[in-house]
C-alpha cells in the first residue's frame, strides 16, 4: 500500500527552495541573508530595551530563528544541491551568518539584557523550567565566546571563531581529496581497481571491501599517505581551538566542548572509554585471532593481520558463518515496503502517520526528492520531511539528517512547523525492480528516521532547543534506538515482503542477520574507542607533546591493537574532527543509552503504545530544553553510571537475539 496523500493549505505560495520565495535562484541567498540581518538588527534593539522577563528569552529565540532559517538551509544546500551556483551562494551565506553569530555572541549590550534577567531572582523563579534552561543556554553561548573579556580579547575570540570555521571547511575538503601516484609503481595486475589518469592512478578511498589483499594494502598506504598542507591545516585547527578555549577561560578545548553534555568533563569521557576498552580487550584479541585465521586460510603467504584487513575479514567471517549475502535480503527490502514498515511502527508507537505531499514548482532541488507530511492522529500536522534518498553525481555518499527549519511557538500563537531533510544514497529503481535496499541501507533508513522523529516531536516553545538541537551525546540516542527496532523480527515481519512473490522474509534469515552482527563486534567497538580517545587527546592539553602522527601511533597500539603503518596519517582523513571535535565518544555513549532504553522498555513489545508515549514524553518532547541526564533518568527511572553504560554496550555483544523471536511466537 503506498503512503497516502495529504494536502494542506499553506500560508504562502511556494516558489523557491523549501518554499522560501527568495530562493528561486542562487542570487536569492544574498536577499535572504540581508533580510535575516535586518531582522537581527531590529531584534537586537528590541532586546536591549525590553525589561527583564520571559519576553527577553522569546526575543533571543526570534534572533536565533532569524539567523538559523538561513544558515541551516544553506548548510544543506552547500553540499547537496546539484547546481554549483547554488552551492557556492549557500557557502557564502553560511560564512556571513556564522560571522554575524560570533559578533552577536560578543555583543556587550545584548548580553547585559540577558544578565539582568538571570540576576532577577523573582522573575527567574516565575519562569517555567524550559524558559529558564533556554535563558541559561543563551548565556552559555555568550560565555564560551568570551563575553567577559575586554574589547581587544573579545575581538580576538571572534577572529579565532572565524578562522576555525575556515580551517574546518579547508580540512573537510582535504579529507576527501584523492591521492595520486605514478601508475608504474603499482603492480600491473591491480591497476584496474583504481581510476587512471594518464600516467597517474588516483586513489580516493580505502577499498575496504575488495577481496584482493594487495589492493587494500596499496589503497591504505597511498590514500593515507601524509599530505603536508592537510597536516598543517589540522595542526592549526587544533591549536586555534585550544587558543580560543583558553582565551575564554577553559583549560582545553575538550573542557569547553563538553559543557552541557551528559559526560560533562574530559575526565569522565576518558573514564568511560578506558573502562570500556578494558572490558573489550580479551574479546577484541579473540576477534583478531579469528580474522587472522581466516586471512591465513585465504592468503597463507602473508597472514599477518593489518589495519586494512579488519573490515574485509570481519565481513568474510560473518558471511561464511551466517550466509548473509545482501542479494538474498534485498528483494525483501524494497524502499516502498521499508517506508510502510516505518509508517506502521510510528503509528503503533506514537499515533503518527506519514503522507506523501504535493510540492510546488521550484520547491525541490532534484526531481526525485519526495516530501512527507508527518501527521498525528489527534494533534494534526507536525512538520515535513524531505526525502533526498537517491544517488546522483556530486552528491555526498553519506547518510544525514538536516534541520532546515526548527519548530517554535510564534508570536501570533501559531506553531512554526519543523522542516527536515533526510539524505541517503540509495540506488534508483530499474525496469525490472523497485529500489531495493541492503540490510545495512534499511538500518540506516531507520536510523535517520529516528532523527527525523526527534525533530518532529521535540515540539519545544523555543527553536533554539527544538528537536535534535541538544547535546551531541544525547542527539544520537533516538536514531540508534531505531536500529534496535530494525533488527527485531516482530518489526521486520510487518513489512519485509519479496517484491515479486509477496513472501515474508523468513525468521531464520533475520536471526542469522542479527547473530552475524556479533561476529567481530568487539573489535569494531574497540576501533570506535580508539577514534574517540584520539579525538580527546587531540583536543586535550596543548601544546601537544608529540606530533599528531606520533599520538596516533601510540593511541592505535594502546587502544586498538593492530600495528601502525609507517608513512600513513589516518588522522588527516578523520573528517569527524570537524563536527564532533572532542565529542566523537558520543556515538558510544548514545548507543549505551539506546541499548538500556530498548531492553527496559521495548524488548518485550516493540509496538507498546504506552511505552511509545512515555518515550515521547520523557525523551523526545524536550529537544534540548531539558538536561539530557534528567531525560534519561525519566525514561529509565534511574541515573546510569559509567559502569552501567559499559555494561549495556558489552552485554549487546552477548545478547541472544533468538530469545526475542521465540518470545514473540
Amino acid at each position: 500500500m503506498p503512503l497516502k496523500h495529504y494536502t494542506f493549505v499553506l500560508d504562502c505560495i511556494l516558489k523557491g527552495l523549501f518554499g522560501v520565495p527568495e530562493l528561486s535562484s542562487p542570487e536569492g541567498f544574498q536577499e535572504a541573508q540581508e533580510k535575516a540581518l535586518q531582522e537581527t538588527e531590529q531584534l537586537v534593539q528590541k532586546a536591549c530595551t525590553t525589561p527583564p522577563g520571559p519576553q527577553i528569552v522569546m526575543i533571543f529565540d526570534q534572533l536565533s530563528d532569524a539567523l538559523c532559517r538561513v544558515a541551516d538551509l544553506a548548510d544543506f544546500v552547500k553540499i547537496a544541491h546539484p547546481d554549483f551556483a547554488f552551492r557556492e551562494a549557500a557557502e557564502e551565506a553560511c560564512r556571513n551568518i556564522g560571522t554575524m553569530v560570533e559578533k552577536l555572541n560578543t555583543n556587550i549590550k545584548l548580553c547585559q539584557s540577558l544578565k539582568q534577567l538571570l540576576a532577577n531572582k523573582e522573575v527567574m523563579d516565575s519562569l517555567d523550567p524550559e524558559t529558564r534552561q533556554v535563558a541559561e543556554l543563551f548565556m552559555f553561548d555568550f560565555e564560551i565566546s568570551g563575553i567577559h573579556l575586554d574589547e581587544e580579547k573579545r575581538k580576538k575570540a571572534v577572529d579565532f571563531n572565524v578562522k576555525i570555521l575556515d580551517l574546518c571547511n579547508q580540512f573537510l575538503i582535504g579529507a576527501h581529496l584523492p591521492n595520486k601516484i605514478d601508475k608504474h609503481i603499482l603492480p600491473e595486475h591491480i591497476r584496474y581497481n583504481f581510476a587512471v589518469e594518464g600516467n597517474y592512478i588516483q586513489i580516493a578511498g580505502l577499498h575496504a571491501d575488495c577481496s584482493d589483499d594487495l589492493v587494500r594494502e596499496a589503497a591504505y598506504k597511498i590514500f593515507l599517505y601524509p599530505n603536508a598542507e592537510q597536516l598543517r591545516c589540522l595542526e592549526e585547527l587544533l591549536t586555534s581551538r585550544n587558543h580560543l578555549a583558553q582565551l575564554v577561560g577553559y583549560n582545553t578545548f575538550a573542557h569547553r566542548a563538553l559543557q552541557g553534555t551528559m559526560a560533562r568533563t574530559p575526565e569522565k569521557v576518558m573514564q568511560f572509554l578506558e573502562t570500556l576498552s578494558e572490558r573489550l580487550f580479551q574479546r577484541t584479541l579473540k576477534d583478531f585471532e579469528m580474522m587472522e585465521g581466516m586471512k591465513k586460510k585465504l592468503n597463507p603467504q602473508n597472514s599477518k593481520l593489518m589495519p586494512w584487513d579488519h573490515p574485509y575479514y570481519s565481513g568474510v567471517l560473518r558471511a561464511e558463518r551466517y550466509n548473509i549475502e545482501p542479494s538474498l535480503y534485498c528483494p525483501f527490502f524494497s524502499l516502498g515496503a521499508c517506508m510502510e514498515g516505518l509508517n506502521f511502527l510510528f503509528n503503533q508507537l506514537l499515533g503518527i502517520s506519514l503522507y506523501a505531499e504535493q510540492t510546488e514548482k521550484g520547491e525541490l532541488w532534484c526531481e526525485d526528492v519526495r516530501k512527507l507530511a508527518v501527521v498525528h492522529e489527534n494533534e494534526g500536522l507536525l512538520g515535513y520531511i524531505y526525502c533526498d534518498f537517491f544517488q546522483r553525481a556530486d552528491k555526498p555518499h553519506q547518510d544525514c539528517h538536516f534541520t532546515i527549519r526548527g519548530g517554535r511557538l510564534r508570536e501570533d500563537g501559531e506553531y512554526q512547523l519543523p522542516v527536515v531533510v533526510l539524505m541517503l544514497s540509495l540506488p534508483h529503481s530499474t525496469r525490472s525492480s523497485p529500489t531495493l535496499l541492503t540490510p545495512g541501507m534499511m538500518e540506516n533508513l531507520f536510523h535517520e528516521m529516528g532523527h527525523a522523529m526527534h525533530s518532529m516531536l521535540g515540539r519545544t516553545r523555543y527553536q533554539h532547543v527544538t528537536g535534535t538541537r541538544c547535546p551531541t551525546d544525547f542527539a544520537e540516542v533516538p536514531s540508534i534506538l531505531m536500529e534496535y527496532f530494525a533488527s527485531d523480527y516482530r518489526v521486520v515481519n510487518q513489512f519485509a515482503r519479496h517484491f515479486q512473490t509477496g513472501q515474508s522474509l523468513p525468521k531464520i534469515m533475520v536471526s542469522r542477520l542479527c547473530e552475524s552482527k556479533k561476529i567481530c563486534a568487539a573489535a569494531d567497538m574497540q576501533l570506535q574507542v580508539f577514534y574517540a580517545v584520539l579525538d580527546q587527546l587531540y583536543h586535550g592539553e596543548h601544546p601537544l607533546t608529540r606530533s599528531t602522527t606520533e599520538i596516533l601511533k601510540e593511541t592505535q597500539e594502546k587502544f586498538y591493537g593492530l600495528p601502525y603503518v609507517p608513512n600513513t596519517a589516518w588522522q588527516l582523513r578523520f573528517s569527524h574532527v570537524v563536527g564532533y571535535g572532542a565529542k566523537y565518544y558520543s556515538y558510544l555513549m548514545s548507543r549505551a543509552i539506546a541499548s538500556m532504553v530498548w531492553k527496559q522498555c521495548f524488548v518485550q513489545n516493540p509496538f507498546d503504545r504506552a511505552m511509545g508515549e512515555r518515550y515521547r514524553r520523557e525523551m523526545l518532547a524536550h529537544g534540548g530544553g531539558k538536561e539530557p541526564m534528567l531525560m534519561v533518568q525519566g525514561m529509565l527511572q534511574k541515573s546510569p553510571s559509567v559502569e552501567d553504560f559499559v555494561d549495556a554496550l558489552v552485554s549487546d555483544l552477548d545478547q541472544d537475539f533468538e530469545t526475542f523471536f521465540m518470545d514473540s511466537e
